[in-house]
């Protein structure tokens, strides 16, 4: 069957429309596209990690959240990644460079954990390079989105961004399943060496970036300018109240990696079933987030919060009943109710979060919009540090080891039940369009901006593929694709 030349231009441009959302496929877009499938595909050592440091490493329940607090760093400080790529350039670029740099640190981390590591602290810095690899190319190629998406047109809006979380996802699909299958046949080490080849290819689309060189550097006035427009930003009643909250909200203590001890450990779940879990779960988000879009979005943040809090808290009461067995008791098998568990807390705590993304984007007054943002992402980030960390202190104070699980249904009671505590604030949280409260930044004094845009959503591991595995597994979701100033629907 021969094509004519008309037929195939109207397959190229549907092809364009389909799978490109209607931006042209030049080699530079390809090359950030791959960029953000790596962070998704990253996700294919997080079970080894998980079961490295529990069964090799010995490490206990405490240590583990302790060591995912340390690991996590990276991500509280991206701003600073911004600020050094806009005013540090290398050999005369800005985006390059970095690139490069980030996909040989992380080549190296998983190279080292595939060889040499052996120790707890060894693991420690090898995971926490790691973590600051994937930090530094995230910053980069969001700046990059982020230039690219002021050429869009207002119809376009948007497209480009869902494109970019679209080839994360993919990434992080395709190893949902595969990060459990291949640690059922293969050690630990096989896979980080397995997971370090895919850094390289971050290094290697690096040139494929179209960058002009630059000759000068951004005055120091210019950073202390945009300085004082964030000052001005964040001291306005409307924006830091919200924060407050949902940092409060985002900091409560995690039970995650006791939970995965118990799993492992008591109910000796398999990795390979492990891999089934994540798979589901990460298909449970997206499904999560099609229910908020379709029959929830219109509600007002105060009363979605309250209500998705409360059921949010009742729901993970639910762990109990696999804690002490009671599901046995009542003829059902701990792979099966453990499934469901996890695929109804997924679609809870996604829909849970969906506000707090809206609420992010909501907050950042014209003028500072993508680094206040960033910022606001930086303090969700440390506010998940803070829990994990919490969550540690709780797992050692309550003496629950890898083998000692008496005291884990009390845990699970606390850290559930403590999610209620931010409750008595849902004041602080705007009861309609924060923006009507939110003064602008006069655009005319606003200096040249940290461009950062975060693709991710916030406050779980999906953007940090080198956080051990939980169960249960929070994905983390996309912004919803519009332009920071406008509504997010």
């Amino acid at each position: 069957m021969i094509v004519s030349p008309s037929g195939l231009e109207k397959i190229k441009e549907s092809f364009k429309e389909k799978v490109f959302f209607g931006n042209e496929p030049t080699t530079e877009l390809v090359a950030i596209l791959i960029v953000y499938f790596v962070q998704g595909i990253l996700g294919l050592a997080r079970l080894a990690v998980s079961f490295f440091l529990k069964d090799e490493l010995s490490l206990s329940p405490a240590q583990v959240a302790a060591l995912m607090g340390i690991a996590a760093l990276p991500w509280v400080i991206k701003p600073v990644f911004g600020f050094l790529s806009d005013g540090l350039p290398i050999f005369g670029y800005r985006r390059r460079p970095y690139l490069v740099l980030s996909g040989l640190l992380g080549t190296a981390a998983w190279l080292s954990l595939a060889t040499v590591v052996d120790t707890a602290w060894a693991a420690t810095g090898a995971i926490l390079l790691s973590s600051l690899s994937v930090a530094i190319s995230d910053v980069i190629v969001d700046s990059l989105v982020v230039e690219r998406a002021r050429e869009e047109s207002l119809s376009d809006s948007g497209s480009l961004q869902s494109l970019t979380w679209g080839a994360s996802a993919v990434g992080g699909l395709i190893t949902a399943y595969l990060s459990g299958l291949l640690l059922q046949h293969f050690s630990t080490q096989t896979v980080f060496a397995i997971t370090a080849t895919f850094p390289l290819l971050v290094s290697a689309v690096a040139w494929f970036i179209a960058e002009e060189p630059i000759n000068s550097r951004p005055a120091p006035s210019t950073v202390w300018n945009q300085i004082q427009q964030l000052r001005g930003a964040i001291t306005q009643k409307a924006i830091w109240l919200p924060t407050a909250f949902i940092f409060l909200w985002q900091a409560t203590p995690s039970a995650d990696s006791a939970f995965f001890y118990f799993t492992t450990n008591e109910l000796g779940f398999e990795p390979e079933f492990l891999g089934r879990v994540r798979l589901v779960t990460s298909l449970a988000s997206l499904c999560g987030i099609w229910l908020f879009q379709r029959f929830l979005k219109n509600i007002p943040f105060r009363i979605l919060m309250g209500w998705t809090t409360v059921i949010s808290s009742l729901l993970g009461m639910t762990a109990l009943i696999l804690v002490t067995h009671t599901n046995r008791s009542l003829g059902i098998d701990d792979h099966w109710f453990s499934l469901g568990d996890s695929l109804i807390l997924t679609v809870m705590g996604q829909i849970a979060f969906m506000p707090v993304l809206i609420l992010s984007a909501r907050l950042c007054p014209a003028g500072v919009e993508a680094t206040l943002f960033a910022l606001l992402m930086s303090v969700w980030n440390l506010s998940g540090l803070l829990s994990h960390e919490l969550g540690a202190l709780l797992t050692h104070w309550l003496g629950i080891t890898e083998t000692n699980f008496d005291k884990l249904w009390l845990l699970v009671v606390i850290t559930n039940a403590s999610s209620l505590l931010p409750l008595p604030f849902l004041g602080w949280l705007p009861a309609a369009d924060p923006q009507i409260e939110i003064e602008s930044v006069d655009p005319r004094r606003a200096m040249p901006q940290v461009e950062v845009f975060e693709h991710h959503a916030l406050g779980s591991q999906a953007e940090q593929p080198f956080l051990p595995d939980l169960v249960p597994d929070f994905m983390r979701t996309p912004v919803a694709s519009q332009p920071l100033e406008e509504p997010v629907e």
